[in-house]
């Protein structure tokens, strides 16, 4: 491949992303409502403008203490109503402030002075926020000094226009702009109501709202409120939304539930030092608000600082106290335990500030940004879930209850919003026939089927197996008997396991989990035969074992072996078929295929060689960038068939979205990327053919990404094409599938869910791009999340009712499970293959000092590990099912 073809990708024309070719016609019509309200517009001819906002104070040093920007320009709006010609503006409350209509001028200057005290989040000089005669003296030039300076200028203007354009399918970053500030009106709506603001969702400081998730945590529900451009108009799209707070109120309190501990004198501090940093505190008796910064090293009862006194001649001299002393004797405030324990630190690395721990108390709505354990993960959605009629009485009550009619802004703008939920037509396809064992077919029933009296399509043979028991209590030998029974009734002929059941010694119950691993792995080669073909795994705990990662790192990656882990709680017929199901498909079995990829009659698919890819990146915990993110693309095998994949991982830089390692040209002959693997696989899987069509699905992306999917990402894998073949040119189809957005679809003459295979493609979709939601699953319990999907680019030739056919039937073949699910199975595999990698190493084990609330650890230093390549024996297995 010449060297200039290569290196083309920067030379390529932009893609832009696609109109919409058309609406589906197939399916049975249904009726929905959505929780998009119509909004009207009047004022179109207006303009916003933009100016820039820079606060100091008064020795010029930026303001950078958060939240106290809107207090500052709330001022400025009071003060100098006169100034500004009376003009009410929406403050972003950062750096940008918009109105409707120009200001009297393009430069302001103004000097605000904040009353409040408590204004400033750190404390003044001695403990308790008692400053002495130093800290007086310098008072104009420190933080928390009252005076700001606040210089307001011209930045841009911004036509009302925008958004009719963009609603007539003109889409410009006008349009972007414009929706941005009635955004941001919105939020600026919340905060004056006291709203913490998460985005485009505001939670109110009511109790009522709150559920206890354990550990000191608390869910938090509230509203997500946007204006969305969509075929039926400008809309306002308002949902039910949760957040995670720190349970408010005595910072003992809180540390005894995060620790899961009764007795205060069992508190880890280290701990507590981690989960308390950057957390605001009311002090006693003083009521100001401060920021933790740290905890002392001694009790307070042990800590001491200089006091500086007057004498009866007025010479200041300096005493040395303890922290305790100062409290109880000075202030005279009594302390009932504060003396056994650390202080809590609010000041600054020159000048600490100590505050004894039963005088702090955390202040509401501060959100928790720590990862949930898994109970606390199954409790919030436990309390957060909702029926549909109970989510739409819960979100009319909510529009009503936020007054947008009140709001000065978006009167001037024109902007009127309607208190019903939107009308749209869906449409339900029809559902996908199976093809299960003995050429017989079968119907799912409400997104759900079974294998009762059914065969598996292609069950395989386990013919030499062992089972492992790291110290579960479990009847393994009657497990094993029970395998081969159920595994019998549907087709899988399963020989009894190895005669000896590995129990691990309990001398090594309490060691690391490799050393665990590793003496169970050594018992295993001294005592089979052979290597096995599959190791049964019985683990201790069923979410987050130690153990899981180094079993799986050392099976897959060194050994070639596949394995199955499973915590049994309730063992029944249906529980073992279902780990018989990802026994089957990990092993090279399949359990059902579609009848349509058999016949072969599926659109655009069964007659021209395709491969279909799932790419999806997954990151660490939130607020860690010394965690590797880990990105996983999954390909279809075998042509015809879109049931069988493999998958290729790689590791990239933290919090990177874009795919980094889908091309890697290390010489004119040598590709490292991840889509070279995949391509080589399908060719010979698939009798020697090259994919003439490659549909890919994206998870994981905005839609500001949008353009760097089909002009980086896209461009990589052209690359990597050219690179195997420079005469092949097949042709790609790009779609992403977002699950994080706020629309739901509620029946019009029904309280039940929407039903599966509900593919909504008009009203409420953008009003020029190629875009649909489809809700492809039953949804039980709760309000059904529908999945939007976006076709971003399509040399393929896609009909709308093809694309949507394609998109449906990739929902029923998910091998893990006898229900659609409710995003396409290539997606849904690459998700499944990047979480498992990602516990061959403990990345999570690095560091926790970078977890900190607010406080986020640099990525810039940080060596991106590599992760072990899998063992060839099961490179191209399904070992992620």
């Amino acid at each position: 491949m010449s060297s200039t073809k290569g290196e083309a990708t920067g030379s390529k024309p932009n893609r832009d992303l696609m109109a919409r070719p058309g609406t589906g016609m197939k399916g049975q019509k249904i009726r929905l409502l959505t929780n998009h309200f119509n909004v009207g517009m009047t004022n179109t001819d207006g303009h916003f403008f933009h100016y820039s906002v820079a606060l100091s104070y008064e020795d010029g040093t930026p303001v950078e203490l958060k939240g106290i920007g809107r207090r500052i320009l709330e001022q400025v709006h009071q003060t100098y109503a006169v100034e500004l010609a009376g003009k009410d503006f929406a403050y972003d409350g950062e750096k940008s402030l918009f109105t409707i209509g120009a200001l009297p001028g393009n430069k302001f200057e103004f000097d605000v002075v904040l009353e409040d005290s408590s204004s400033s989040r750190t404390a003044r000089g001695s403990p308790g926020g008692s400053p002495g005669d130093g800290d007086r003296k310098r008072s104009k030039k420190q933080p928390w000094s009252k005076a700001y300076k606040v210089v307001i200028k011209y930045a841009a203007k911004i036509p009302m226009q925008a958004i009719a354009n963009a609603l007539r399918g003109q889409d410009s970053e006008q349009y972007q702009e414009a929706v941005r500030v009635l955004d941001i009106v919105l939020r600026q709506h919340a905060a004056k109501r006291g709203c913490l603001i998460v985005r485009q969702s505001f939670f109110h400081n009511e109790p009522r709202n709150f559920v206890n998730l354990g550990g000191g945590v608390l869910g938090c529900r509230g509203f997500h409120s946007s204006f969305r451009a969509t075929q039926g108009g400008l809309s306002l799209n308002m949902d039910v939304s949760t957040t995670m707070i720190v349970q408010p109120g005595p910072v003992i309190d809180f540390l005894l539930a995060n620790q899961n501990t009764k007795d205060p004198y069992q508190i880890d501090w280290a701990k507590a030092k981690r989960m308390l940093k950057n957390l605001r505190i009311k002090a006693n008796p003083s009521n100001m608000e401060h920021k933790i910064t740290g905890l002392t090293d001694m009790l307070c009862k042990e800590q001491t600082f200089m006091l500086r006194q007057k004498n009866g001649d007025g010479e200041v001299h300096e005493v040395e106290l303890t922290v305790y002393e100062y409290f109880t004797i000075h202030r005279r405030i009594p302390l009932q335990y504060s003396g056994d324990f650390p202080c809590i630190n609010v000041g600054k690395p020159k000048r600490p500030t100590f505050i004894p721990l039963e005088l702090c108390t955390l202040v509401s709505l501060q959100r928790y940004t720590k990862a949930l354990s898994n109970l606390q993960r199954a409790s919030l959605v436990e309390q957060s879930r909702q029926k549909p009629q109970e989510r739409m009485k819960t979100l009319t009550g909510a529009l009503h209850a936020s007054n947008y009619k009140a709001d000065p802004l978006l009167g001037s703008a024109g902007i009127s919003i309607s208190s019903q939920f939107t009308q749209v037509e869906g449409r339900v396809l029809p559902t996908p026939k199976l093809r299960v064992g003995d050429h017989q077919d079968l119907f799912p029933n409400k997104g759900r089927w079974n294998f009762n009296q059914k065969l598996l399509v292609e069950p395989v043979k386990l013919e030499r197996w062992a089972a492992v028991n790291f110290s579960a209590r479990c009847d393994v030998r009657k497990l094993c008997m029970d395998l081969q029974r159920c595994g019998k009734m549907k087709g899988i002929f399963i020989n009894p396991p190895f005669e000896h059941i590995f129990e691990e010694n309990p001398q090594y119950r309490r060691s690391p989990a490799p050393v665990r691993v590793e003496k169970m792995l050594e018992t295993l080669k001294s005592t089979l035969p052979g290597s096995p073909q599959f190791l049964l795994c019985i683990l201790p705990e069923k979410k987050n074992s130690d153990l899981y990662g180094p079993w799986k790192k050392r099976n897959l990656a060194d050994l070639g072996v596949v394995t199955q882990c499973i915590a049994p709680t309730k063992i029944n017929d249906q529980y073992l078929t279902n780990v018989l199901l990802k026994i089957n498909a990990k092993l090279g079995g399949m359990n059902s295929f579609l009848a349509t990829e058999l016949s072969p009659t599926l659109p655009q698919i069964s007659k021209v060689p395709t491969i279909i890819i799932g790419m999806d990146v997954s990151h660490g915990s939130p607020g860690r960038a010394d965690v590797p993110s880990i990105a996983a693309v999954v390909s279809s095998r075998q042509w015809p068939y879109i049931s069988r994949y493999r998958a290729a991982v790689r590791t990239q830089s933290p919090k990177m979205e874009m795919i980094d390692s889908l091309y890697k040209k290390v010489s004119d002959n040598e590709d490292e990327g991840l889509f070279r693997e995949l391509l080589r696989d399908f060719y010979t899987s698939s009798k020697n053919v090259k994919p003439e069509h490659i549909i890919i699905f994206r998870d994981g992306v905005s839609e500001s990404q949008f353009n760097q999917v089909i002009n980086i990402e896209l461009n990589q894998i052209i690359e990597a094409c050219n690179h195997l073949d420079e005469s092949w040119s097949p042709k790609f189809t790009v779609i992403v599938a977002q699950k994080n957005h706020h629309t739901k679809f509620f029946q019009a003459n029904s309280p039940e869910n929407v039903p599966p295979g509900t593919v909504i493609d008009n009203a409420v979709c953008h009003p020029k791009t190629n875009d649909f939601y489809m809700c492809a699953h039953a949804g039980p319990i709760g309000t059904t999340r529908p999945t939007h999907y976006h076709v971003l680019h399509d040399e393929i030739g896609f009909s709308a009712d093809d694309m949507q056919e394609l998109v449906h039937s990739l929902s029923y073949v998910y091998q893990r499970s006898t229900t659609s699910i409710s995003v396409v199975a290539p997606i849904c595999y690459a998700h499944l293959a990047a979480a498992q990698m990602a516990q061959f190493v403990k990345f999570d084990e690095l560091s926790e000092t970078s977890s900190s609330h607010g406080g986020v650890a640099t990525a810039s230093s940080f060596q991106v590990p590599a992760l072990p390549p899998l063992h060839r024996n099961v490179r191209s297995s399904m070992f992620f099912c």
